[in-house]
């Protein structure tokens, strides 16, 4: 198993290779200068070479890249961001949290609903339920998340003064942002799981359970549920990544101070640091996400776990209980 996570952990270095020379490259060939707008339109054009060239913005494509790469790698520097003059990392790390937050609030909306609609709705396909959710997980998945959450605002905000609008200070300022980032994972995740549990019901090993004598309900949560979770596991990985990456423009839409801000914010000033860091980050991220999603199948497949074990320990295993069983005759 160890073996597996340092081969994932390599093929790792390879994609954030590809993830900081595209970013860096976008950053570099993009239209404007961000000396003006560090140095605002009253800087001379003597002031503004001396800046590019204190910067290094003077340097060659290749020689910017080269030591933009060798300063993460050497020295884990991800540069200055140009507004503030702090360390992008420490910038990075300050808002990292709150997007965190935001996500694990949407992402566990998501599963807890998206599960249970998806169970129901195989447990009673073709019934009433059944068509409503997956009309409803259709329109979710098809709603863009900027428009939902503008909606949101306006209905339980502004016109019916429940929620705040604005903000991230407590748990009622998490309620609209996580509602309107969980609806298109709701949707992929209850489509996944009532796909995989039509799979499952089916087979002999659910009817030999409900022979014994089992309830209905321990029948599907227990031997159903449980193998339809490979699948379910894989999307809901997938879709955290996205989310984390994907709550963006909702943070903007509802002022939350996290890295959805951070990054506009760079857009727009062409603090190009933070945004190459900040993508680098939230990149970074995506793929240990799905590392741990890969880990996590061991532990509920096990016959997943057995494709890990070295060649060696299972032609040691059958030897030894054959031994076994000859001492005892």
């Amino acid at each position: 198993m160890s073996r597996y996570v340092l081969k994932r952990l390599l093929l790792m270095i390879p994609t954030m290779l590809f993830v900081v020379i595209l970013v860096f490259t976008i950053n570099y060939f993009s239209e404007g200068d961000p000396v003006s707008d560090i140095l605002g339109p009253e800087a001379t054009q003597a002031q503004i070479d001396a800046k590019r060239e204190e910067l290094g913005l003077n340097d060659p494509y290749h020689e910017q890249l080269f030591r933009y790469i060798k300063g993460i790698v050497t020295e884990f520097d991800f540069g200055i961001s140009y507004k503030t003059g702090k360390n992008v990392i420490d910038e990075v790390l300050d808002r990292f949290p709150t997007t965190l937050l935001l996500t694990l609030c949407s992402m566990g909306i998501a599963v807890v609903v998206g599960i249970t609609l998806g169970v129901i709705s195989a447990v009673k396909q073709y019934s009433v339920f059944d068509y409503i959710a997956t009309f409803l997980s259709l329109v979710g998945v098809s709603i863009p998340s900027f428009w939902l959450g503008l909606m949101l605002m306006l209905v339980f905000a502004v016109n019916l003064g429940w929620l705040p609008a604005s903000g991230f200070y407590g748990p009622s300022y998490w309620i609209l942002p996580s509602v309107a980032i969980a609806t298109i994972p709701i949707s992929t995740i209850t489509r996944t799981t009532r796909s995989a549990m039509l799979e499952v019901i089916r087979q002999d090993y659910m009817r030999t359970a409900r022979a014994k004598g089992l309830g209905e309900g321990a029948v599907i949560l227990r031997h159903g549920l449980k193998n339809t979770l490979i699948p379910v596991i894989t999307v809901i990985g997938i879709q955290l990544g996205r989310t984390l990456a994907g709550s963006i423009v909702v943070e903007n839409i509802f002022s939350v101070p996290g890295l959805g801000s951070l990054i506009v914010n760079a857009i727009y000033a062409r603090n190009y640091p933070i945004i190459q860091g900040a993508i680098l980050f939230c990149a970074l991220t995506f793929c240990l996400i799905n590392l741990m999603v890969d880990i996590l199948y061991a532990y509920i497949d096990p016959r997943i776990k057995s494709q890990y074990v070295r060649p060696k320990a299972r032609k040691r295993a059958p030897a030894e209980a054959a031994a076994g069983a000859g001492k005892e005759g």
